[in-house]
């Protein structure tokens, strides 16, 4: 009976003994569980502090726990060993994510102390390079840094390093184009020349594609002008090139008239194509749209290649001198087609392969085949009832008819404010296009007047 209670009593202990074994390995368990979510959530704010440029102390390699050890030794610790591992692992993976965060900012404070020193070096030139040298986006979406201090290469998991940007980062390739441009680049602008007046405004693109051209006193003649209005597309390359080049170009032709015998309408013409077959030559793919005007001799010759358009003021009364060159023209339309090329009516608006809406244009390379560059050209003489002529741009002509353009004209006495007054009346309209409106007193260039 003393054995059975004995043997009872054992037995009772040993039930002890394994309930009091599962209960330490549920609580080790907690307890773990507590510490890996204590270091990852130590982990997830190293992480965001790095991610804010703020380098953190370099939190030190924990040694494996004294319960890891424990269970180690017994051989019922392998999946908490893994574990703790895994923490190690994610600790010494911040340290080197903090060390690479340290390189990039001591590499770009390096960056700047030389910027300081040489003022005239290119910060992003310089910052482009630092951030070459230092950081490599890798397919798999991890990042491999190559620190200065050549301790060779180290990955990243996880997280890429943040890419240093320079403070100071204006010395941009394309600020001196603007720069250069800067009159053209400005929202409105005015214009009062000598025998003319002009104002513009930039529409709803990022760049100004409009612009104009003036030369007077050809061959020294006060009574001879050349003007042209010019709306480009594509950007404003071909805009530039056609306002710098197409009234020297007519001129230089003009000046051959008596070796060549040229008519002055061949002069006229020979001019826009040459400024077409040298402009293409660049290989923009841009163009524009040109009306321009010839006062010559008493003379007036307009030309015009797009829809660009030219008006004038006799008595008050509108007479448009030049036609849009646009594929709702059948002429215009069934020229293309008879080339080869598709025009598509797009939601009302005809188009060349869909796209361009004019059929002729200086530029315009990947359509040449079918955008010619050849204007039309009209003359006729000036007479003292030739009061004055309106050249515009679509983005006027579109919101605005000419006989309403002239009253604008005629009630302001041909100012400045009317060519402004103009361009408001479209835009309250509606347009959302680039307007440039020029003005030219014809009075001065009339042959017979004192």
């Amino acid at each position: 009976m003393l054995k059975s209670s004995t043997a009872s009593h054992k037995q009772n202990n040993f039930v002890k003994s394994m309930l009091d074994l599962h209960e330490f390995l549920w609580g080790f368990s907690i307890v773990s569980l507590v510490i890996y979510l204590f270091r990852g959530l130590r982990k997830a704010i190293a992480m965001a502090s790095l991610s804010l440029n703020s380098p953190l102390s370099s939190p030190s390699l924990h040694p494996l726990s004294w319960v890891g050890q424990l269970l180690l030794e017994q051989g019922a610790a392998g999946s908490l060993v893994s574990l703790d591992s895994e923490i190690r692992q994610e600790n010494h993976n911040i340290i080197l994510s903090e060390e690479a965060t340290q390189t990039l900012h001591d590499d770009k404070n390096s960056q700047q102390n030389f910027h300081d020193k040489n003022p005239q070096k290119n910060p992003c030139v310089l910052a482009g390079k630092v951030v070459q040298e230092n950081i490599v986006i890798m397919s798999e979406g991890s990042v491999s840094a190559s620190a200065s201090s050549g301790k060779g290469a180290i990955r990243l998991r996880k997280r890429p390093a943040r890419l240093v940007v320079p403070e100071n980062c204006a010395n941009l390739g394309l600020k001196s184009e603007i720069e250069r441009n800067n009159k053209l680049e400005r929202k409105e602008f005015e214009v009062e020349g000598r025998d003319f007046i002009l104002a513009s405004k930039k529409g709803r693109r990022e760049v100004m594609e409009d612009g104009y051209g003036v030369v007077v006193d050809i061959l020294g003649d006060p009574k001879q002008a050349f003007f042209a209005v010019i709306d480009g597309h594509g950007g404003r390359a071909a805009a530039d090139y056609v306002a710098e080049n197409l009234g020297r170009n007519i001129v230089k032709e003009l000046g051959n008239d008596g070796e060549k015998n040229l008519q002055l309408e061949d002069a006229i013409r020979k001019g826009y194509q040459i400024t077409d077959k040298e402009f293409l030559r660049k290989g923009v793919n841009s163009g524009a749209c040109t009306a321009s005007v010839l006062l010559k001799n008493g003379e007036l010759h307009v030309a015009n290649a797009g829809d660009c358009r030219v008006v004038l003021s006799r008595k008050g009364i509108a007479n448009s001198l030049t036609m849009d060159h646009r594929l709702s023209r059948e002429d215009e339309r069934l020229r293309i087609e008879n080339a080869g090329g598709f025009v598509h009516n797009c939601n009302g608006v005809w188009r060349v392969q869909g796209t361009l809406a004019v059929s002729r244009s200086i530029g315009d390379l990947h359509l040449k085949q079918w955008i010619i560059s050849e204007p039309e050209i009209r003359s006729l003489p000036l007479t003292s009832d030739c009061e004055f002529l309106i050249m515009a741009s679509d983005g006027l002509w579109d919101k605005v008819n000419e006989q309403e353009a002239v009253d604008v004209v005629s009630r302001d006495n041909n100012s400045l404010e009317s060519c402004k007054k103009l361009i408001e009346i479209s835009s309250s309209r509606g347009n959302m296009d680039d307007i440039t409106v020029m003005v030219i007193n014809l009075q001065k260039f009339v042959t017979n007047c004192p």
